[in-house]
């Protein structure tokens, strides 16, 4: 961009003594100072619609560093004021997360102090009536926790056991009231009755519910890379 500057002081000729040739306003001095005029007004940005080249700046304190975050005026903007509008969606406290780059936000954006935030874990929504979730950070659960009580169903199943009936000592039979053919008619002496139970063979099974704790617990997830803003 070329600012004017004139060639010729054409207030001193004024002042000069008659005759003096410098006196004399010349054709080839009005040629150069419209040409210098016309280099200056060619690089000059138009009024409407204007097209800048090289790096544009503003003054600082102009209304475009000073407007309101929430300006939905067509005034221009810095970069300071767009980094200071970035900023403030980010303020300290705020969680970043990216899925790909593991970079320091720091670095991505331009502003703040970040710290790895929430390794390992999930985030979960404030609940105040719920004792585990009513303040902020608060941390719980366990990726190895002990199986959820639960019952189990057990089934005996008897194999199939036997009695032995065997004679011991002596009893009458009497079968002379119609004891019936069998034995005949009259009192017989037979021997005696032993029974012994044999031994039972039963075999319980017990169904098994549920799977070790050990990395058993996760929702499902998704690894992503976290950051807290904390200045």
């Amino acid at each position: 961009m070329t600012n004017y500057v004139k060639s010729t002081n054409f207030a001193t000729k004024d002042n000069l003594a008659s005759g003096d040739p410098l006196k004399i306003v010349k054709g080839t001095e009005i040629n150069t100072e419209y040409d210098n005029i016309a280099v200056a007004i060619a690089t000059k940005a138009d009024l409407a619609s204007p097209t800048f080249t090289g790096t544009p700046t503003l003054p600082t304190g102009t209304i475009a560093v000073t407007q309101s975050s929430g300006s939905n005026t067509t005034t221009i903007a810095t970069t300071a004021f767009v980094q200071a509008a970035i900023a403030l969606l980010y303020p300290v406290g705020s969680v970043y997360t990216n899925a790909s780059v593991s970079t320091n936000p720091a670095t991505l954006l331009g502003f703040g102090t970040w710290t790895a935030f929430g390794a390992g874990r999930v985030m979960v929504g404030f609940d105040s009536g719920n004792a585990l979730f009513d303040a902020a950070e608060e941390t719980g659960g366990s990726a190895d926790a002990i199986t959820v009580s639960h019952t189990h169903t057990a089934t005996s199943t008897d194999a199939g056991h036997s009695h032995s009936v065997s004679p011991s000592g002596a009893f009458v039979i009497d079968n002379n009231n119609g004891g019936g053919s069998y034995f005949g008619t009259g009192t017989k002496a037979v021997s005696g009755l032993s029974i012994s139970t044999g031994t039972a063979s039963i075999t319980t099974t017990i169904a098994s519910a549920g799977s070790s704790g050990t990395n058993a617990n996760y929702q499902p997830y998704i690894t992503v890379y976290m950051w807290k803003r904390v200045s």
